[in-house]
């Protein structure tokens, strides 16, 4: 049960040695880096563009350092492993300074922007947020920059469930799907019978069921397994802790919904609505996860998580007791991991063809030798 524990958060699990063995030996990129360029910004516009068009989002600005007070920072998890970039600023000889954070997510930020431009139910907002994440381990698709669609939607009590949560995971599923055909009209090189395409749809699959599956393996290792039977899945429920004792993967407690009571496919009765969507990476040969996502906490729920984490300290900030007084809208919203998103699209071994940012000189010594270029 160690491996289950040490699986579930933190700053990253790995070594280079083992970084060493799973990338590739074989590997050439179908696009060369000038031509891998234009393919970035034509994928992108065109998920930024048929993100809004599906899900009824408008394009807004999105801050990258918040105050620390606030409240609104995304501490991703809920043992603390993750802490935001911290910074003083003395500003007017200190007579009214400022104590700022870098983001790690806008995950919070976004509900607050939603009352902010008064989005009505059904009406949402998406952003090209950057954030820096300095505690995961760095490897082939984790980096301490961090690049996303946050996205953000206004619903009404009676969208809480479990179907509208699925419609809109299969809109998504829409977008990224035709971001692949968009990709491999343009550039053609990217049809290769190397690397299956992405199904149609996706599987949905409950935390709990896939526990069941594999009752003795870690959360990798079972999202592995099944992902060699379902190339694409979104799985429901992460946070809630499973029959095992421990949840799928640790999730904080102030931003998805993990306790609502909600039905398997089986009918057994399951916990949470939100949930990841995971692919199988044919070019890395391992799992990858482009969105977590998932309805938000309302006053009952938040307070329900916070005392079953020992947070309850946190109902003090502006933004937990703007959702407790039901000053803040109830949303359903996520992120979509724009490097992670290209390099399954653009058929890439590792993050740094994608995106640049800083990598050590150890990780990059590996994949010269593989035949990786990594940005600079």
């Amino acid at each position: 049960m160690t491996d289950k524990k040490a699986d579930l958060a933190g700053p990253g699990i790995g070594t280079y040695e083992e970084i060493e063995r799973v990338l590739p030996t074989d590997y050439t990129s179908l696009l060369n880096k000038k031509v891998t360029q234009k393919a970035i910004y034509e994928v992108k516009h065109y998920i930024s563009k048929n993100l809004c068009k599906e899900l009824n989002l408008m394009m807004v600005e999105v801050p990258l350092i918040v105050d620390t007070e606030s409240g609104v920072n995304d501490m991703l998890d809920r043992d603390g492993s993750r802490t935001p970039v911290s910074f003083h600023i003395k500003n007017d000889y200190e007579k009214n300074p400022v104590d700022a954070q870098v983001v790690q997510a806008a995950t919070k930020w976004k509900r607050v922007a939603l009352k902010q431009f008064d989005m009505k139910p059904g009406e949402g907002l998406c952003t090209d947020m950057r954030a820096v994440r300095k505690d995961y381990f760095l490897d082939h698709d984790h980096s301490a920059y961090v690049d996303q669609w946050d996205w953000e939607k206004t619903i009404t009590a009676k969208d809480k469930n479990l179907e509208y949560l699925k419609d809109t995971v299969r809109k998504i599923w829409k977008v990224l799907k035709g971001a692949e055909t968009f990709a491999q009209e343009m550039f053609p090189a990217l049809k290769n019978s190397k690397y299956p395409n992405l199904p149609d749809e996706l599987v949905f699959l409950h935390a709990e069921e896939i526990l069941e599956m594999y009752p003795d393996l870690p959360r990798k290792q079972r999202e592995t397994a099944i992902l060699q039977q379902y190339p694409a899945i979104f799985i429901i429920g992460i946070g809630w802790t499973l029959d095992d004792g421990y949840p799928h993967e640790m999730r904080a407690a102030d931003y998805d919904d993990w306790v609502t009571e909600t039905k398997s496919g089986k009918g057994r009765v399951t916990h949470g609505i939100n949930g990841d969507i995971l692919v199988w990476n044919h070019v890395t040969k391992r799992r990858h996860e482009l969105s977590s996502m998932g309805i938000r906490v309302d006053a009952e729920t938040l307070r329900i998580q916070l005392e079953m984490t020992g947070q309850l300290d946190l109902l003090s900030t502006p933004y937990h007791s703007g959702i407790i007084n039901n000053e803040l809208p109830l949303s359903i919203g996520g992120g979509i991991g724009q490097s992670r998103t290209l390099m399954q699209i653009l058929r890439k071994a590792h993050l740094g063809e994608v995106s640049v940012t800083v990598w050590p000189k150890k990780l990059k010594d590996i994949c010269a030798a593989k035949n990786i270029f990594v940005l600079e």
